[in-house]
Protein backbone atom coordinates (compact mmCIF):
# COMPACT_ATOMS: atom_id res chain seq x y z
CA UNK A 1 0.00 0.00 0.00
CA UNK A 2 2.96 2.50 0.55
CA UNK A 3 3.37 4.29 -2.42
CA UNK A 4 6.84 5.33 -4.01
CA UNK A 5 6.50 8.92 -3.24
CA UNK A 6 6.16 9.83 0.69
CA UNK A 7 5.07 12.97 -0.55
CA UNK A 8 1.77 11.15 -1.61
CA UNK A 9 1.55 9.26 1.75
CA UNK A 10 0.71 9.88 5.46
CA UNK A 11 2.28 6.99 7.60
CA UNK A 12 0.01 6.80 10.43
CA UNK A 13 2.13 4.64 13.65
CA UNK A 14 -0.24 3.33 15.93
CA UNK A 15 1.28 2.65 19.51
CA UNK A 16 -0.14 -0.24 21.26
CA UNK A 17 0.99 -3.68 22.85
CA UNK A 18 1.62 -7.32 21.82
CA UNK A 19 -1.92 -8.09 22.84
CA UNK A 20 -3.87 -5.04 21.68
CA UNK A 21 -2.37 -6.02 17.86
CA UNK A 22 -5.68 -7.81 17.29
CA UNK A 23 -7.85 -5.51 18.26
CA UNK A 24 -6.01 -2.43 16.66
CA UNK A 25 -6.08 -4.73 13.24
CA UNK A 26 -9.68 -5.48 13.81
CA UNK A 27 -11.35 -2.15 14.56
CA UNK A 28 -9.03 -1.10 11.34
CA UNK A 29 -10.62 -4.11 9.33
CA UNK A 30 -14.13 -2.68 9.83
CA UNK A 31 -13.14 0.38 8.41
CA UNK A 32 -12.65 -0.69 5.81
CA UNK A 33 -8.26 -0.64 5.85
CA UNK A 34 -6.98 -4.12 4.88
CA UNK A 35 -3.82 -3.20 4.33
CA UNK A 36 -1.17 -2.56 7.59
CA UNK A 37 2.59 -3.12 8.42
CA UNK A 38 2.52 -4.79 12.20
CA UNK A 39 6.03 -4.18 14.58
CA UNK A 40 6.37 -6.12 17.44
CA UNK A 41 9.49 -6.51 20.28
CA UNK A 42 7.79 -9.67 20.97
CA UNK A 43 8.69 -11.28 17.24
CA UNK A 44 12.24 -10.31 17.89
CA UNK A 45 12.61 -12.10 20.95
CA UNK A 46 10.73 -15.38 19.29
CA UNK A 47 13.92 -14.42 17.11
CA UNK A 48 16.69 -14.19 19.62
CA UNK A 49 15.46 -17.70 21.27
CA UNK A 50 15.58 -19.71 18.11
CA UNK A 51 17.88 -22.13 18.49
CA UNK A 52 17.64 -23.43 15.58
CA UNK A 53 19.74 -21.08 13.22
CA UNK A 54 23.35 -20.14 13.41
CA UNK A 55 23.56 -16.39 13.54
CA UNK A 56 26.76 -14.53 12.85
CA UNK A 57 25.37 -11.44 12.07
CA UNK A 58 22.00 -9.03 12.40
CA UNK A 59 20.86 -6.12 10.41
CA UNK A 60 20.49 -2.94 12.15
CA UNK A 61 16.80 -2.46 11.28
CA UNK A 62 16.14 -6.21 12.50
CA UNK A 63 18.32 -5.39 16.02
CA UNK A 64 16.20 -2.16 16.65
CA UNK A 65 13.02 -4.28 16.77
CA UNK A 66 14.29 -5.20 20.35
CA UNK A 67 12.89 -1.74 21.62
CA UNK A 68 10.39 -0.74 19.11
CA UNK A 69 7.45 -1.39 21.34
CA UNK A 70 4.40 -2.46 19.16
CA UNK A 71 2.58 -0.54 16.93
CA UNK A 72 0.52 -0.95 13.57
CA UNK A 73 1.65 1.31 10.68
CA UNK A 74 -0.96 2.21 8.23
CA UNK A 75 -0.73 4.67 5.18
CA UNK A 76 -3.16 7.08 4.36
CA UNK A 77 -3.63 9.26 0.57
CA UNK A 78 -2.35 12.77 1.47
CA UNK A 79 -5.66 14.05 -0.75
CA UNK A 80 -8.97 15.97 0.11
CA UNK A 81 -9.66 12.65 2.67
CA UNK A 82 -6.89 12.92 4.58
CA UNK A 83 -8.06 14.54 7.30
CA UNK A 84 -11.34 12.78 7.38
CA UNK A 85 -9.56 9.43 7.58
CA UNK A 86 -7.31 10.14 10.00
CA UNK A 87 -9.47 11.71 12.22
CA UNK A 88 -11.86 8.41 11.59
CA UNK A 89 -8.37 6.33 12.55
CA UNK A 90 -8.08 8.34 15.72
CA UNK A 91 -11.88 8.07 16.93
CA UNK A 92 -11.68 4.46 16.46
CA UNK A 93 -8.70 4.35 18.60
CA UNK A 94 -9.99 6.66 21.49
CA UNK A 95 -13.47 4.12 21.54
CA UNK A 96 -11.20 1.00 21.51
CA UNK A 97 -8.78 2.43 25.00
CA UNK A 98 -12.23 3.79 26.49
CA UNK A 99 -13.46 0.15 26.19
CA UNK A 100 -10.10 -1.28 27.36
CA UNK A 101 -10.45 -0.48 31.04
CA UNK A 102 -7.61 -3.12 31.89
CA UNK A 103 -5.16 -0.84 29.83
CA UNK A 104 -3.86 -3.84 28.05
CA UNK A 105 -3.70 -2.91 24.39
CA UNK A 106 -0.93 0.33 25.07
CA UNK A 107 -1.58 3.93 24.98
CA UNK A 108 -3.23 3.37 21.42
CA UNK A 109 -2.06 6.92 21.07
CA UNK A 110 -0.93 7.97 16.96
CA UNK A 111 1.87 9.39 15.87
CA UNK A 112 1.91 10.85 11.92
CA UNK A 113 5.13 10.32 9.85
CA UNK A 114 6.01 12.35 6.27
CA UNK A 115 3.97 15.50 7.15
CA UNK A 116 4.31 17.23 10.77
CA UNK A 117 1.44 16.60 12.88
CA UNK A 118 0.90 20.08 13.45
CA UNK A 119 0.99 20.85 9.75
CA UNK A 120 -1.34 18.25 8.34
CA UNK A 121 -4.24 19.76 10.04
CA UNK A 122 -4.33 23.28 7.80
CA UNK A 123 -2.93 20.76 4.80
CA UNK A 124 -5.49 19.35 4.42
CA UNK A 125 -7.57 22.62 3.55
CA UNK A 126 -5.68 23.04 0.23
CA UNK A 127 -8.24 19.76 -1.17
CA UNK A 128 -11.52 21.01 0.98
CA UNK A 129 -14.04 23.00 -1.10
CA UNK A 130 -17.61 23.29 -1.77
CA UNK A 131 -19.44 20.21 -2.50
CA UNK A 132 -22.74 19.26 -3.42
CA UNK A 133 -24.38 16.27 -1.78
CA UNK A 134 -27.71 14.77 -3.17
CA UNK A 135 -30.58 16.72 -4.24
CA UNK A 136 -30.51 20.00 -1.83
CA UNK A 137 -27.02 20.89 -0.21
CA UNK A 138 -23.49 22.28 -0.70
CA UNK A 139 -21.61 21.91 1.96
CA UNK A 140 -18.12 24.24 2.34
CA UNK A 141 -15.46 25.25 4.30
CA UNK A 142 -15.67 29.08 6.49
CA UNK A 143 -13.36 30.07 4.20
CA UNK A 144 -15.15 29.38 0.77
CA UNK A 145 -17.72 31.38 -0.38
CA UNK A 146 -20.63 30.26 -2.05
CA UNK A 147 -22.31 32.05 -5.44
CA UNK A 148 -24.50 34.31 -4.60
CA UNK A 149 -27.00 32.77 -6.51
CA UNK A 150 -26.42 29.81 -4.99
CA UNK A 151 -29.94 27.87 -4.78
CA UNK A 152 -28.94 24.56 -2.66
CA UNK A 153 -28.87 24.41 1.10
CA UNK A 154 -25.69 26.02 1.99
CA UNK A 155 -23.93 24.04 4.85
CA UNK A 156 -20.70 25.88 6.19
CA UNK A 157 -18.22 22.97 8.15
CA UNK A 158 -14.71 23.66 9.96
CA UNK A 159 -14.69 20.02 10.78
CA UNK A 160 -10.89 20.91 13.51
CA UNK A 161 -9.69 17.83 14.66
CA UNK A 162 -13.34 15.80 14.47
CA UNK A 163 -14.58 13.65 11.61
CA UNK A 164 -17.12 14.78 8.97
CA UNK A 165 -16.67 17.42 6.34
CA UNK A 166 -18.69 15.71 3.64
CA UNK A 167 -15.82 14.18 1.93
CA UNK A 168 -15.75 10.72 2.86
CA UNK A 169 -18.52 8.09 1.30
CA UNK A 170 -20.50 7.18 4.62
CA UNK A 171 -20.94 10.73 5.26
CA UNK A 172 -22.27 11.50 1.87
CA UNK A 173 -24.22 8.07 1.95
CA UNK A 174 -26.30 9.65 5.48
CA UNK A 175 -26.69 13.29 4.25
CA UNK A 176 -28.53 11.82 1.15
CA UNK A 177 -30.65 9.44 3.48
CA UNK A 178 -31.15 12.01 5.82
CA UNK A 179 -32.54 14.09 2.94
CA UNK A 180 -34.79 11.86 1.78
CA UNK A 181 -36.56 11.35 5.37
CA UNK A 182 -36.20 14.46 7.60
CA UNK A 183 -39.33 16.87 7.58
CA UNK A 184 -40.46 20.20 8.91
CA UNK A 185 -40.59 19.93 12.45
CA UNK A 186 -39.33 16.98 13.24
CA UNK A 187 -37.25 15.83 16.05
CA UNK A 188 -33.69 14.39 15.40
CA UNK A 189 -30.60 12.68 17.14
CA UNK A 190 -27.23 12.32 15.98
CA UNK A 191 -25.17 9.67 18.01
CA UNK A 192 -21.69 9.98 17.05
CA UNK A 193 -21.89 13.44 15.68
CA UNK A 194 -17.83 13.95 15.06
CA UNK A 195 -17.97 17.95 13.25
CA UNK A 196 -22.20 18.17 13.83
CA UNK A 197 -22.62 17.85 9.96
CA UNK A 198 -25.63 15.65 9.55
CA UNK A 199 -27.42 17.00 13.00
CA UNK A 200 -26.93 20.66 11.16
CA UNK A 201 -28.12 19.27 7.71
CA UNK A 202 -30.91 18.23 9.50
CA UNK A 203 -32.12 21.42 11.07
CA UNK A 204 -30.96 23.07 7.81
CA UNK A 205 -33.59 20.84 6.11
CA UNK A 206 -36.52 21.62 8.46
CA UNK A 207 -36.18 19.72 12.05
CA UNK A 208 -36.79 21.61 14.62
CA UNK A 209 -34.90 20.35 17.33
CA UNK A 210 -31.62 18.37 17.37
CA UNK A 211 -29.65 16.12 20.12
CA UNK A 212 -25.97 15.60 19.30
CA UNK A 213 -24.04 13.07 21.13
CA UNK A 214 -20.24 12.07 21.16
CA UNK A 215 -17.81 10.21 22.86
CA UNK A 216 -15.46 12.79 22.29
CA UNK A 217 -15.62 16.05 24.35
CA UNK A 218 -13.73 17.58 21.73
CA UNK A 219 -16.57 16.74 18.91
CA UNK A 220 -19.41 18.36 21.32
CA UNK A 221 -16.92 21.49 21.13
CA UNK A 222 -16.67 21.21 17.63
CA UNK A 223 -20.14 20.73 16.77
CA UNK A 224 -21.32 23.46 18.84
CA UNK A 225 -19.31 25.88 17.21
CA UNK A 226 -19.94 24.54 13.79
CA UNK A 227 -24.05 25.02 14.52
CA UNK A 228 -23.46 28.33 15.62
CA UNK A 229 -21.32 29.14 12.26
CA UNK A 230 -24.68 28.13 10.80
CA UNK A 231 -27.13 30.60 11.92
CA UNK A 232 -29.27 27.95 14.22
CA UNK A 233 -30.36 29.09 17.38
CA UNK A 234 -29.43 27.56 20.96
CA UNK A 235 -33.32 27.17 21.50
CA UNK A 236 -32.75 24.04 18.54
CA UNK A 237 -30.66 21.85 20.00
CA UNK A 238 -28.25 20.31 22.79
CA UNK A 239 -24.91 18.81 22.66
CA UNK A 240 -23.69 16.24 25.16
CA UNK A 241 -20.45 14.03 25.67
CA UNK A 242 -21.16 10.86 26.78
CA UNK A 243 -21.05 6.92 25.89
CA UNK A 244 -24.95 5.35 25.09
CA UNK A 245 -24.17 1.92 25.53
CA UNK A 246 -22.26 2.55 28.99
CA UNK A 247 -24.41 4.75 30.47
CA UNK A 248 -28.02 4.73 31.07
CA UNK A 249 -28.39 8.30 32.77
CA UNK A 250 -27.01 9.73 29.67
CA UNK A 251 -29.69 7.20 27.56
CA UNK A 252 -32.47 8.99 29.77
CA UNK A 253 -31.40 12.23 29.55
CA UNK A 254 -31.62 11.88 26.14
CA UNK A 255 -34.95 10.86 25.57
CA UNK A 256 -37.14 9.63 23.47
CA UNK A 257 -39.75 10.34 20.57
CA UNK A 258 -37.25 11.40 17.83
CA UNK A 259 -38.67 11.27 14.53
CA UNK A 260 -35.25 10.75 13.19
CA UNK A 261 -32.02 8.73 14.37
CA UNK A 262 -28.98 8.81 12.42
CA UNK A 263 -25.62 7.01 13.51
CA UNK A 264 -23.00 7.23 11.02
CA UNK A 265 -20.05 5.12 12.83
CA UNK A 266 -18.82 1.41 12.63
CA UNK A 267 -20.71 -1.77 12.05
CA UNK A 268 -19.42 -3.13 15.91
CA UNK A 269 -20.74 0.29 17.25
CA UNK A 270 -23.49 -0.25 15.29
CA UNK A 271 -24.33 -3.38 16.78
CA UNK A 272 -23.59 -2.41 20.15
CA UNK A 273 -26.27 0.46 20.18
CA UNK A 274 -28.54 -1.47 18.61
CA UNK A 275 -30.63 -2.25 21.59
CA UNK A 276 -31.24 1.01 22.32
CA UNK A 277 -32.38 2.43 19.02
CA UNK A 278 -36.11 1.77 19.76
CA UNK A 279 -36.21 3.52 23.05
CA UNK A 280 -34.93 6.78 21.13
CA UNK A 281 -37.41 6.58 18.46
CA UNK A 282 -41.28 7.89 18.06
CA UNK A 283 -43.38 4.97 17.01
CA UNK A 284 -43.06 5.87 13.16
CA UNK A 285 -39.29 7.21 13.27
CA UNK A 286 -37.06 6.46 10.90
CA UNK A 287 -33.44 4.97 11.95
CA UNK A 288 -30.50 5.70 9.72
CA UNK A 289 -27.33 4.11 9.68
CA UNK A 290 -23.75 4.69 8.03
CA UNK A 291 -20.28 3.99 8.22
CA UNK A 292 -21.16 0.04 7.22
CA UNK A 293 -18.24 -1.83 4.69
CA UNK A 294 -20.04 -3.67 2.13
CA UNK A 295 -18.60 -7.09 3.49
CA UNK A 296 -20.37 -6.71 6.65
CA UNK A 297 -23.97 -5.57 5.37
CA UNK A 298 -26.07 -8.04 5.61
CA UNK A 299 -24.96 -8.80 8.83
CA UNK A 300 -25.68 -5.18 10.36
CA UNK A 301 -28.71 -5.37 8.89
CA UNK A 302 -29.69 -8.99 10.53
CA UNK A 303 -28.84 -7.35 13.56
CA UNK A 304 -31.16 -4.59 13.66
CA UNK A 305 -34.40 -7.06 11.84
CA UNK A 306 -33.57 -8.82 14.68
CA UNK A 307 -34.28 -5.68 17.39
CA UNK A 308 -37.47 -5.05 15.88
CA UNK A 309 -36.73 -3.12 12.54
CA UNK A 310 -37.85 -3.29 8.80
CA UNK A 311 -35.40 -2.13 6.13
CA UNK A 312 -36.26 0.63 4.02
CA UNK A 313 -33.56 2.24 1.74
CA UNK A 314 -29.93 1.03 1.05
CA UNK A 315 -27.52 3.11 -0.85
CA UNK A 316 -24.11 2.36 -1.66
CA UNK A 317 -20.78 4.07 -2.88
CA UNK A 318 -17.45 2.54 -3.13
CA UNK A 319 -17.14 -0.50 -0.22
CA UNK A 320 -19.71 1.83 2.50
CA UNK A 321 -23.21 1.11 2.61
CA UNK A 322 -25.67 3.41 4.58
CA UNK A 323 -29.54 1.95 5.43
CA UNK A 324 -32.76 3.07 6.53
CA UNK A 325 -34.73 1.37 8.95
CA UNK A 326 -38.91 1.93 10.19
CA UNK A 327 -39.74 -0.14 12.95
CA UNK A 328 -41.77 -3.06 12.17
CA UNK A 329 -44.94 -1.57 14.17
CA UNK A 330 -44.88 1.47 12.52
CA UNK A 331 -46.51 2.40 8.95
CA UNK A 332 -44.30 2.14 5.34
CA UNK A 333 -41.60 4.00 4.43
Amino acid sequence: MKSESAAEWIEVHIKTSTIGIESVCGRLLNMGITGFAIEDAEDFKKFLNDKSGNWDYIDDDLMNLKNCGSKVIVYVPNDSLAGENINSIKAEMKALKDYDSAGEYGDLEIELKHIAEEDWANNWRNFFKPLTVGDKLLIKPSWESADADESRTVLEIDPASSFGTGQHDTTQLCLENLEKHIHKGDRLLDLGCGSGILGIAGILLGASWLTAVDVDENAVKTTKENILKNNISTDCFQAVCGDIISNSELRSKIGGNFDVVVANIVSDVLIAMSVYFKGFLAESGILIISGIIKQRKYEVIDVMEKCGFRKNKVIESEDWVSVSFSQNDAGGD
